[in-house]
């Protein structure tokens, strides 16, 4: 399992794993209970090596704020979504300092911490995470 292959489908809760590509669209299977089904070419789906998250000087790749998450909890789970706002934004500016907190919004902080729990359930290997990507170095 890789970041490549991990999606958020908007209107959906939860992260999906592509399984396979089909003529009109995706074949998904939900982390949270490994159902499968298929979702068209309209759906609006975010990869999560795509996203990144705005700090005031760049953007910084959601696989290093996961990785961060990772290295600060040394494997385990980090604070529930669930928590105060409070409390989420002064997690939060543990792990990313610098974030643009007028472009973050606590709704994005609280999707950061639930898919973290949820990779971790699922075992997922941070370690394997990267600064870069190795696609990008290889052109």
């Amino acid at each position: 399992m890789s970041l490549e292959k991990i999606i958020s489908v908007t209107g959906k809760p939860g992260l999906y794993e592509i399984i396979a590509q089909s003529k009109g669209g995706l074949i998904i299977e939900s982390l949270i209970d490994n159902k499968r089904f298929p979702i068209a070419t309209t759906h609006n789906v975010s990869v999560l090596d795509n996203i990144a998250i705005y700090t005031y000087e760049e953007e910084i790749p959601l696989r290093m704020v996961l990785k961060s998450i990772f290295e600060k909890e040394e494997g385990k789970e980090c604070m529930s979504h669930k928590e105060s706002s409070a409390k989420l934004t002064a997690y939060f500016l543990e792990i990313l300092p610098d974030y643009d907190e007028e472009r973050v919004y606590v709704s994005n902080i609280k999707k950061v911490l639930q898919w973290y729990n949820l990779l971790v359930n699922k075992k997922f290997d941070f370690s394997s995470i990267t600064e870069e990507n190795e696609t990008e170095d290889k052109a």
